[in-house]
């Protein structure tokens, strides 16, 4: 997967600035938490923007309301000239961004459809029916999911919210890194989670306008290391299949405009083990006493095992969200009456 970069749009820091402005009163602004036990545990003083008490509890609601309320305007804007559109979108996702996006329509008025793996979260699928979308199962894997989403489009006429390769998106995501960079301007390092790159990508556009010393490092499993490869070896590949993670919301593979975003603003990825994720999942709950999903707990995992910053370093780390299926919880499951 070559040569894509130039021919798209790339979301700048006046978008981030205009979604921040655009999501007032539809998203928390979520806390920043620290915790003197980590910051001890690591040799770092660590400042945790906590977006798994976001809306569906992922940051995924940033991104999904603000590509929403842009297409709203256009549907205005079309209306009025004459023009009907349906007010139908869909997408495909293995949980957090289906359940945000649906419950976005669900608040602006719109039907939506979602794509989902058959081996998604069961908690996360729950969580999309809830907030009223249609659930379309497909086989694991980035090709089965397009498949079925075309299929999806072409008996609905839906508009397609990607979940991470649109700037609209991008941009909503960036607004998490905009509110920490606010309450803590002098950062030396920036850290998510890095699925399909659309939370990292934010993050960066946020940090390197509002800290431009600050390095952003993405954190990624070593079983889907995709974005990875990609960073390092300087051409955007993708992930086949979808990778034994447990991090499932980390599946995907690296996006068009994502690794674009990358290619100008990131430092470096790195990878973790499935064994460090669970523990820091156990150490975030020791520590921060917060339950985090195993995707959020790979940036904690980075930093338990010294792969970023340095000792004495300020580093931010988003919490990317906190839907955890407590029957298959690596350190609850069976402990649960």
């Amino acid at each position: 997967m070559t040569g894509e970069a130039s021919a798209v749009d790339l979301p700048s820091f006046d978008d981030l600035v205009a979604a921040h402005g655009r999501l007032q009163g539809r998203v928390r602004r979520t806390p920043v938490l620290t915790s003197p036990e980590f910051d001890a545990r690591v040799g770092r003083q660590v400042f945790f923007k906590c977006e798994n008490l976001q809306h569906v509890g992922a940051f995924k609601f940033r991104g999904a309301m603000n590509a929403l309320l842009l297409l709203g305007q256009q549907v205005q804007q079309q209306s009025a000239g004459g023009g009907r559109v349906a007010r139908v979108v869909a997408t495909h996702s293995s949980g957090n961004h289906g359940a945000a996006l649906a419950r976005a329509a669900r608040e602006l008025t719109w039907r939506c459809v979602v794509v989902v793996p058959r081996d998604s979260s069961p908690v996360k699928l729950a969580a999309i029916e809830a907030a009223g979308a249609e659930l379309v199962r497909c086989e694991p894997g980035l090709a089965a999911r397009e498949a079925a989403l075309a299929g999806v489009i072409e008996r609905t006429g839906a508009v397609v919210v990607h979940p991470f390769d649109d700037s609209r998106v991008i941009a909503g995501q960036g607004t998490a890194t905009l509110e920490l960079l606010v309450e803590h301007p002098i950062l030396d390092v920036l850290t998510a989670p890095v699925g399909g790159g659309g939370l990292l990508s934010g993050t960066a556009i946020a940090a390197k306008r509002m800290a431009p010393t600050c390095k952003i490092v993405g954190a990624e499993p070593a079983m889907a290391d995709d974005a990875a490869r990609s960073f390092h070896g300087g051409t955007r590949v993708g992930m086949a299949g979808s990778p034994a993670t447990i991090a499932d919301g980390l599946r995907g593979s690296i996006g068009v405009r994502p690794y674009a975003l990358f290619r100008q603003w990131v430092d470096d990825v790195v990878t973790v083990s499935e064994a460090a994720i669970v523990q820091a999942m156990r150490v975030a709950l020791e520590d921060l006493k917060i339950l985090i999903e195993p995707s959020s707990a790979v940036p904690l995992a980075a930093l338990i095992d010294g792969r970023i910053g340095k000792p004495g370093d300020r580093i931010g780390v988003i919490i990317s969200g906190g839907n955890v299926d407590l029957s298959v919880c690596p350190f609850l499951a069976g402990n649960i009456r």
